[in-house]
């Protein structure tokens, strides 16, 4: 309660997706359809843009790049060499705009998605109408190749997605049901025992990240909060954030830097795209980043 953040940049538009790699945070824009790198030094700079809003991100072991574009529903590739192309779609299986991604460490990702219109639906019906009855969504599972299929089902807006240490567990966000989910991996990327791995509720989580401690800190858009969870649901610690918090990640030069993404609300998931008073916070924790991404 109360640790000090500060704003590591400012002028972004809607920061998604954040990444701590080769000592940099990288992250999605959504509306300046770009994804972006920035130092511990604030430095910031474009490093590919699209022509969709990009969300999800990852690597791939050659190095390439993974990045979820989210109405086109795709993953695209950034090779090494700076081509990009299509990696996979997911038309097939994503009934609306795709969002957040986790990365194994073959190369294979689990990629979410809305599963519905999720703007209109809260427009003609209300938030509390939405939460309460709203269609399901499938996960997605993009192999190493780029083969795609359904890893689970009846998910409610799977979102946020993290990989424990071993490789052997994944836990996601379900926004819309207020619970972190947790599934066992197996080796060739299915998922089986699905179960509950905290309850969130009031908070929601958007993205997430895990530490070697094995909490969870969460991104709760409903306030302007980033919070601290352990497995059964204890609320360990809060940072207020002062916007709405959608994403956060662990990184630094020792793992416990926590970067913090927020924005102007989008009351209530509505269609227009904000100004740029989106920002960066950082805030010094106590225990590293463990797992993936």
């Amino acid at each position: 309660m109360g640790r000090g953040t500060r704003v590591l940049t400012d002028g972004l538009y809607f920061g998604e997706g954040p990444r701590w790699h080769e000592g940099r945070l990288w992250f999605s824009d959504f509306f300046a359809h770009a994804v972006m790198s920035v130092s511990l030094a604030g430095d910031l700079r474009t490093e590919v843009e699209i022509d969709d809003q990009p969300s999800g991100l990852g690597w791939a072991p050659d190095g390439s790049l993974l990045i979820v574009s989210m109405i086109k529903r795709q993953v695209l590739r950034r090779w090494p060499d700076g081509r990009v192309s299509v990696h996979a779609d997911l038309g097939h299986i994503a009934a609306f705009h795709c969002n957040d991604m986790v990365v194994d460490a073959t190369g294979g990702a689990y990629v979410g998605n809305f599963g519905f219109d999720l703007n209109a639906e809260i427009a003609a019906r209300g938030v509390a109408d939405v939460v309460a009855n709203h269609p399901t969504a499938k996960l997605a599972y993009v192999a190493p190749d780029g083969q795609t299929r359904i890893a689970a089902e009846d998910m409610h807006f799977p979102n946020g997605s993290v990989i424990a240490p071993d490789g052997k567990t994944l836990i996601l966000g379900e926004t819309l049901a207020g619970v972190l989910t947790a599934f066992d991996i197996h080796p060739n990327g299915d998922l089986s025992n699905r179960r509950v791995w905290a309850p969130t509720s009031p908070a929601i989580p958007d993205g997430i990240c895990l530490d070697d401690e094995g909490a969870i800190w969460i991104a709760n858009p409903s306030a302007p909060q980033c919070l601290r969870i352990a497995q059964g649901g204890e609320v360990k610690e809060i940072i207020e954030t002062g916007q709405s918090c959608y994403a956060c990640m662990l990184g630094g030069d020792d793992g416990r830097t926590l970067f913090m993404l927020i924005a102007a609300s989008l009351d209530g998931g509505g269609s227009s795209e904000p100004g740029p008073a989106g920002k960066i916070l950082v805030a010094q924790v106590d225990s590293p980043r463990a797992g993936r991404p």
